[in-house]
């Protein structure tokens, strides 16, 4: 029977090199095999473990034969695949590009392709289930604390059935992540907040929720969510790399709960989280006592999937006055109007945030406030929110034309008001 969109599928390779390197049968990385030696796509972007399981390292392949050392997951790896296709890719508009991706990613790609960032023609999003990832440096410190083991002798990690597993000379350990959370540890609190469990806007959701029976361990549950999906499965049972069959009708079910279950959790932590920053003129308050930490590096917009400006209004010093610190409030209020409403939640902002400032944290808070108003949720289709509606390059071409490049200058410059 042919695959097609809306199919629930246990899949797993047939591919010696994979099987002996993969988790969950493969399918992922067999998929991926498929694509690159069929010319479905020119290139592979997926993450490898660089000198340590902490050290997600993302990499681009074109050499089926490399594929087999990507495989398996890297729970400490907090990188967003989007920005990295958009910065070093091209935003995939001159090469067919296929990328391994997580909830937050999808939604990251959706808003750089509304942006006219990303050519998603060009794009195949293989999706996998996250239930979170651990910052690296608290993946270290949670290990040594809570497991009572040296960091550098853990081999491998994963999350499942609730809890942070770890393998290491000498043994294994697991501590429920509910626990670790409890003490400061376990996930991102951004992943804490997520309610994008499985990736549906990729063109194949895949996890291990609902695999169960013999197959448990050893196949991959695979959600096909599009025509493209559909016809890369179809491309690699037919080649021989991959086999499916219909998934477990009850592991359909359990898969349904796993991820009611996650859903549940993400809710309680935004009501915990969004609650402790307080509302009105305290919320203010709070915000601005914690971005007063601002030393304007930039490291939040470079990596924030929905700035894209060429030219950006936080560098104007009509807007924002140069060398001063503390940064003035205008820099943060630019980029919550810029971003608010369409912000993914990918925590990328709060990762590399040199101040600690909480940034995925008021983002995220701001964006699920402006959903409740306008009913637009970001990331997970093509709708536009009202920001996204104007063009950069021609709302900049259009008021130069009328005698000012920018409207501030008509409220600010007395030069341009005469």
């Amino acid at each position: 029977m042919a695959t097609k969109k809306g199919d629930m599928l246990y899949a797993w390779t047939n591919d010696a090199d994979i099987k002996k390197k993969a988790e969950l049968g493969g399918a992922v990385t067999a998929l991926w095999k498929y694509a690159l030696e069929a010319k479905v796509v020119d290139a592979v972007l997926v993450v490898t473990k660089g000198v340590d399981l902490y050290d997600a390292v993302p990499v681009v392949i074109s050499d089926p034969a490399e594929l087999a050392k990507t495989a398996g997951s890297l729970h400490c790896g907090t990188l967003l695949m989007a920005k990295l296709v958009k910065k070093f890719l091209n935003g995939a508009k001159d090469q067919k590009i296929g990328v391994t991706v997580k909830g937050c990613d999808a939604m990251a790609f959706y808003e750089l392709a509304k942006r006219k960032q990303i050519n998603l023609d060009n794009v195949i999003m293989i999706g996998v289930n996250c239930g979170g990832s651990v910052s690296p440096v608290t993946a270290r410190k949670m290990i040594r604390a809570k497991y009572d083991v040296d960091p550098e002798k853990v081999h491998k990690e994963e999350i499942d059935k609730g809890q942070f597993i770890i393998e290491y000379e000498g043994g294994h350990k697991g501590i429920s992540v509910d626990e670790l959370e409890e003490a400061g540890y376990g996930r991102r609190s951004n992943c804490r907040r997520c309610k994008m469990k499985i990736p549906r806007q990729a063109d194949l959701a895949c996890g291990n929720w609902g695999v169960i029976g013999e197959k448990a361990g050893k196949a991959t549950f695979v959600e096909v969510c599009s025509e493209k999906g559909a016809a890369l499965i179809e491309g690699a049972v037919k080649k021989g790399l991959l086999a499916t069959e219909p998934a477990n009708p009850k592991g359909l079910e359990i898969r349904g709960k796993v991820e009611g279950a996650m859903l549940k959790l993400g809710e309680k932590w935004r009501k915990k989280d969004f609650e402790a920053l307080g509302e009105g003129k305290d919320r203010l308050q709070k915000i601005m006592s914690e971005t007063a930490r601002c030393i304007k590096c930039y490291q939040c917009i470079d990596v924030c999937p929905i700035c894209y400006c060429v030219d950006c209004t936080t560098k104007n010093p009509a807007m924002v006055p140069p060398g001063e610190l503390p940064v003035n409030f205008m820099f943060h209020l630019i980029r919550y109007s810029h971003i608010a409403d369409s912000c993914v939640n990918c925590g990328q902002c709060e990762e590399v945030c040199a101040a600690e400032i909480p940034n995925a944290l008021i983002m995220h808070s701001q964006q699920v406030e402006l959903e409740k108003m306008f009913g637009h949720t970001p990331g997970i289709n093509m709708e536009l929110p009202l920001m996204a509606y104007v063009e950069e390059k021609e709302e900049r071409a259009r008021l130069n034309n009328t005698g000012s490049d920018m409207i501030y200058q008509n409220v600010f410059n007395p030069v341009a008001k005469k």
